[in-house]
């Protein structure tokens, strides 16, 4: 194989910027072979600015499955289709690539893997904050042990700033039936990968939101959540799409110091001491180890989400490993659904042995008794500098 044959189903927000990446050549390896969109005005968009043949643009993702011809599926649809996709595609022998969040509940991301497993197809997600250099910097400092062991993780991030007119961009956003969540499923995805490729998983998970806070919309905007790891390490998770201005600020407290992440610098408060050590030999009354402060330089720079396509592409045609596997999106988005399964019981979850069948009850349950209504203008925006 030369290159690798892409279909895209779904040409909305992210969909329509893979696409255009693909077709002006900024993947090695890579060519876009067909498009599927349910939407009249994106197949049109794709005929027009994009220049697909009009035999290769779909409107029925069941004659997309039977008649593209691709080697490899990249999914962009909303996040309910996102395993039920990649299933049909690994039973038709392609190769996925799926936005984030693997899907809405990790029942079917579990079938999804496993479909993935007995395939043998490369499986990737579109994890593209992996290729950030300075959260991999975090993960490497923590996983070599320079941050000695890990004590206390507070994330705030407030700076999803939506206003009601992107909610109303499409009648499927910030609904449970169209979007099975808010801010944890739409824009989150991303730091919750991060919190757990950091920091591992956390084995207990008490959380409390708010649900249309300020805005005409369903689901949670505001969500507090409140973690314990297996050690004793403590978390905290702060989010929101209403604050402004907003926050993005990670601390990472170990044994050995602590990691200050903002504006896309790290600084490391280097502890002289270990703090147990300190404790287990001072004798003094007052006093602590002390610390110097590091800023942590980072050159390499951040790929985004072509990184994560020419990774996957190279994976295809080279063997290269992986730096966002398929099978690890169900990571984040357990905790994901502990989050919500914890402010809907009122009672702590681990998100490593979640009460899948509860879960999908309780989404079903909103689903099904949900008078919500709003009025929607669909349109696709331009996602540039938003994620």
């Amino acid at each position: 194989m030369n290159a690798v044959r892409f279909g895209i189903i779904g040409i909305g927000n992210m969909g329509s910027v893979h696409a255009k990446s693909l077709m002006e050549g900024k993947i090695d390896g890579a060519v876009l072979s067909a498009v599927c969109d349910i939407r009249e005005e994106r197949r049109r968009w794709a005929k027009e600015e994009l220049h697909v043949s009009e035999d290769a643009i779909f409107a029925d993702a069941d004659v997309f499955f039977e008649n593209a011809t691709i080697d490899a599926v990249l999914i962009a649809t909303p996040h309910y289709f996102h395993p039920p996709y990649a299933e049909r595609a690994f039973a038709k022998g392609l190769h996925v690539l799926t936005e984030k969040p693997a899907g809405v509940y990790t029942k079917a991301v579990r079938q999804m893997n496993e479909a993935a497993k007995q395939s043998g197809k490369v499986f990737g997600i579109m994890y593209n904050q992996r290729t950030n250099p300075v959260y991999a910097k975090v993960r490497e400092l923590i996983r070599s042990g320079q941050l000695g062991e890990l004590k206390r993780v507070i994330w705030v991030i407030t700076d999803w700033y939506r206003s009601q007119s992107y909610y109303d961009s499409s009648s499927w956003r910030a609904t449970w039936e169209g979007e099975g969540g808010g801010v944890l499923l739409n824009q989150c995805p991303h730091q919750l990968d991060l919190w757990q490729w950091m920091c591992g998983m956390p084995c207990e998970i008490r959380s409390f939101m708010q649900y249309g806070k300020g805005r005409n919309i369903e689901v949670e905007n505001d969500v507090t959540t409140y973690a314990r790891y297996p050690n004793g390490a403590v978390g905290i998770f702060t989010s929101s799409t209403h604050d402004t201005p907003g926050t993005n600020r990670l601390e990472i407290t170990g044994d050995l110091g602590k990691l200050v992440v903002e504006r896309s610098a790290i600084t490391f408060y280097k502890n002289k001491m270990g703090e147990a050590e300190f404790n287990r030999t001072y004798t003094q009354g007052f006093g602590e180890p002390g610390y110097e402060e590091i800023a942590i330089p980072i050159t390499e720079k951040e790929t985004g989400h072509n990184g994560i396509l020419q990774n996957f592409t190279n994976a295809i045609l080279h063997g290269e490993p992986l730096l966002a596997p398929g099978e690890e999106g169900i990571l984040g988005l357990s905790i994901s659904n502990a989050m919500h399964l914890s402010d809907w019981t009122g009672k702590p979850v681990d998100p490593m042995a979640i009460d899948e069948d509860l879960f999908y009850q309780l989404l079903q349950e909103k689903i099904q008794h949900s008078t919500f209504h709003k009025e929607t203008k669909a349109q696709t925006l331009n996602t540039e500098n938003t994620y």
